[in-house]
């Protein structure tokens, strides 16, 4: 079985190109995703690395990918690895492995990529103080810590 699920972050925008087939173009997008990786313990702690995913999204996943996707953006990913190979100009064989794309999705809302992106932690909201809004007010004294949710 060939299955491989990724979550990560677009290192820059989508390349897309339309290819001309016998059914008319297809989008073919292509984006690297960056996958946190830990490492095990060192003396200074729990180092992160990463590792750059090539992915290539065909057909209505390469449209979804250029009208949305944008460096950034958080992602999972699952499809399947291909490898291949090819001569450059210089004569050189040269093998390449890419993740080919059967499902997209966003790994995060965009409130909270438009927040990682401006590189702070909004301040939790207030509760709306209108009536008919279908939330209700906590008495004071209630501590939302003692929740089964956030």
């Amino acid at each position: 079985m060939n299955r491989v699920i990724l979550m990560g972050r677009l290192t820059r925008d989508p390349d897309v190109r339309y290819s001309q087939g016998a059914n008319g173009s297809m989008a073919v997008a292509r984006y690297t995703l960056a996958v946190d990786r830990r490492r095990a313990r060192t003396e200074g702690g729990n180092e992160q690395t990463a590792d750059f995913i090539s992915c290539v999204a065909f057909g209505r996943a390469g449209e979804f990918a250029e009208k949305y996707l944008h460096q950034g953006t958080k992602l999972v990913v699952s499809g399947r690895i291909q490898t291949g190979s090819y001569t450059n100009k210089d004569g050189q064989k040269v093998y390449t492995t890419d993740v080919v794309v059967d499902d997209q999705e966003f790994a995060e809302s965009k409130s909270s990529a438009a927040s990682s992106e401006a590189a702070y932690t909004p301040s939790r909201p207030q509760p709306s103080a209108e009536v008919g809004d279908g939330f209700i007010n906590l008495p004071d004294g209630v501590d939302d810590e003692g929740l089964p949710f956030n």
